[in-house]
């Protein structure tokens, strides 16, 4: 069994690897109330414009919209407050080389519930995609359609 299938995913950054190439992937936890839990099993998010940045020697995720909770009262969070991700030390010194040394962004692909119903956060090392790449990968994913197509039809 794959750890894909054992993982609940709550939201998954589709517009990441269309305007990025992902070089690495890192697993994260993050810091969240208990409301956010709550919006969280709900699916209420949404990952879009949202990075992660390194300060400190600690990793903090921004822009991540986090609806409040409806059933919630006057202690309800922030929707677009700052969340601390957990990594271990040598992951966040790796992280430091990587996005200062050489230029590339932290981009979060997915949130998801682990299979002991902790959430966490796939962080994607990426680096921009130029309009022409991007046009690249379409016509790829199109002729691969095609082939496709074309391989069903002689069956």
């Amino acid at each position: 069994m794959s750890k894909e299938d054992t993982d609940t995913v709550v939201v998954t950054n589709r517009k990441a690897y269309h305007d990025y190439f992902i070089e690495e992937k890192f697993e994260a936890g993050i810091v969240l109330l208990g409301t956010e839990v709550k919006s969280l099993r709900h699916g209420r998010v949404n990952l879009q414009d949202s990075y992660a940045a390194v300060r400190d020697g600690e990793v903090f995720l921004h822009h991540c919209h986090i609806s409040p909770y409806s059933h919630g009262n006057m202690m309800n969070h922030d929707p677009i407050r700052v969340r601390k991700l957990l990594l271990h030390k040598k992951e966040i010194n790796k992280l430091i080389g990587k996005t200062q040394l050489k230029g590339l962004t932290l981009i979060p692909l997915r949130i998801y519930f682990s299979k002991r119903g902790q959430a966490k956060v796939e962080l994607g090392l990426a680096k921009g995609k130029k309009l022409y790449d991007r046009r690249e990968t379409i016509k790829t994913r199109e002729a691969g359609r095609e082939v496709e197509r074309a391989i069903k039809e002689r069956k």
